[in-house]
């Protein structure tokens, strides 16, 4: 298989490894920037109470060892010459390791949403929080959940000797380093953004020392190599170069070129973001969205984050007993129209932008003895598509100009969605050749980056543009309308919704 994009051969093979929340992905790319093999190896979120979120960080490492093997198996002649890999991961999880470097606890992910009480204590102790780290505090952001910890579980505090984000974790791993990059630790809320630097009064708010935080290097910059019996085990030299990497965001755009001012895309993934790059840093906090450093040096990006993406859809099939999305969607094409007569609010797992409320939670509405599967899906699919147009105001309030955007993520599978999202934003939508896991292949260009002495614009090139989807005037009328109605419905429910997390109203 391939991308489509072909550039001067320079070096060797590299690998892209992306530590997703719901897989690890893996793609081993060839000096032209064809993708030889892939590789996905599925993860376990464990939830032991709501809202938490957590998984083991050794499941990240056990389910690289296992893509890795695939593509080995795959391509041995082009996995034999690797000269380096690259990482992306998911952000804000909290990996805490104890002085041996082994992990205390179960690592609390980007989706949990305990620690509400918490990013509030903060936001009250650092009052410019939002203009020094570029969003303002919220459950899911890796700092809270220190202050959390510090508050609930002090013992871990006590044993707590370096904070790690997921794709960190599995690099320590690989190569025994300690460190992260800017765009990863962006989403820690410990980072001054502007100095592209840990700001030490963050960190002491939220109740850790600054030590156990990482060294901080380019996403470009090489980390280290391969532990020797690492190497060995795994199949590849010693002398592999593994790249620092970067957050998934961040990666997900180098994948498919978004590295320059105004380049936007719009992902759906597990979660769901609306990226802009920018080439200063542009903090907007009163408007929720999150303005961090990119993985790249002197690059910034705003970002809309979303918790619910196409995971919403595997959820709605799997709760009406539909498995082969493919079906499903193809009923939703040929036996609905849109705007459906129901309407979901997509929120399972609570909302950061615009709303930062961890306690919304999904909700069909509209729903009578005629509502069927596809109708349903279709409201999914719509009820995602208005939390990008509210992502969308959120930009254009925070004076971020967007005309068009491309779509990346699992997602971006679907011909149908992209259109709906091109009617519901009123702006033009494509897909690239090979975007569906571009964090992957951000990862594979961050190899290539660290080890071949080559610039970014040669490498993170856009890839051919596949389809595009251009919106229809009338449709998106009518959706405006339907997106006025979707927010209308979340503001009715908003003080439910917090009733709910406090327990009100149940037996």
């Amino acid at each position: 298989m391939t991308t489509g994009i072909v550039r001067p051969g320079t070096g060797g093979p590299v690998i892209g490894l992306d530590i997703g929340t719901s897989a690890v992905k893996a793609q081993l790319v060839d000096a032209d920037q064809a993708v030889v093999a892939e590789a996905e190896a599925r993860l376990t979120t464990h939830r032991p109470r709501p809202p938490w979120s957590e998984q083991d960080p050794e499941d990240w490492w056990g389910a690289v060892q296992a893509v890795l093997g695939t593509l080995k198996r795959a391509a041995p002649a082009a996995y034999g010459a690797v000269g380096a890999i690259g990482l992306s991961g998911q952000m804000h999880g909290a990996v805490l390791l104890d002085a041996g470097h082994r992990p205390i606890r179960p690592a609390i992910l980007w989706n949990d949403g305990r620690a509400v009480r918490e990013a509030t204590q903060l936001a009250d102790r650092v009052p410019d929080i939002g203009r020094i780290a570029g969003v303002v505090p919220m459950p899911g952001l890796t700092a809270p959940k220190l202050l959390w910890l510090a508050n609930h579980e002090p013992e871990t505090i006590g044993r707590l000797r370096h904070v790690l984000l997921p794709k960190d974790y599995v690099r320590l791993h690989l190569t025994g380093t300690i460190a992260t990059d800017p765009s990863d630790a962006a989403g820690s809320l410990w980072l001054d953004q502007a100095a592209r630097n840990w700001s030490a009064a963050i960190a002491a708010a939220s109740g850790i020392d600054p030590s156990v935080l990482p060294p901080l290097l380019d996403g470009t910059a090489a980390a280290g190599t391969l532990r020797p019996a690492i190497a060995g085990q795994l199949g590849l030299a010693p002398s592999t170069v593994v790249a620092v990497g970067g957050g998934d965001a961040a990666v997900g755009g180098i994948g498919i070129g978004a590295v320059d001012d105004g380049d936007a895309y719009l992902s759906l993934g597990t979660s769901a973001q609306f990226f802009v790059t920018t080439d200063a840093y542009r903090p907007a906090p009163e408007t929720l969205l999150h303005s961090f450093a990119h993985a790249l040096p002197g690059r910034w990006f705003q970002m809309a984050a979303m918790l619910n993406g196409a995971s919403v859809l595997a959820w709605a099939a799997k709760l009406m007993n539909e498995p082969d999305l493919d079906r499903l969607l193809a009923r939703v094409a040929s036996e609905t129209t849109g705007p459906s007569r129901v309407m979901v609010l997509p929120y399972l797992a609570g909302e950061r932008t615009p709303h930062n409320d961890p306690n919304a939670r999904g909700v069909v509405f509209g729903a009578d003895a005629e509502t069927d599967a596809p109708t349903v899906a279709r409201a999914v699919l719509e009820g995602v598509a208005y939390t990008f147009a509210d992502a969308l105001a959120c930009l254009r309030a925070a004076g971020t100009t967007v005309d068009e955007a491309a779509m990346i993520g699992g997602g971006a599978r679907s011909a149908l969605w992209m259109q709906i999202l091109a009617d519901v934003l009123g702006l033009p939508v494509y897909r690239y050749r090979g975007g569906e896991l571009g964090p992957a292949f951000g990862a594979a260009r961050l190899a290539r980056l660290a080890v071949g002495g080559e610039s970014v614009a040669t490498v993170a090139t856009k890839p051919p543009i596949r389809d595009r989807a251009e919106p229809d005037p009338a449709r998106h009328a009518a959706y405006t309308a339907g997106h006025a109605r979707f927010r209308r419905l979340y503001r009715a429910l908003a003080s439910e919704f917090a009733a709910q997390d406090k327990g009100e109203g149940t037996a």
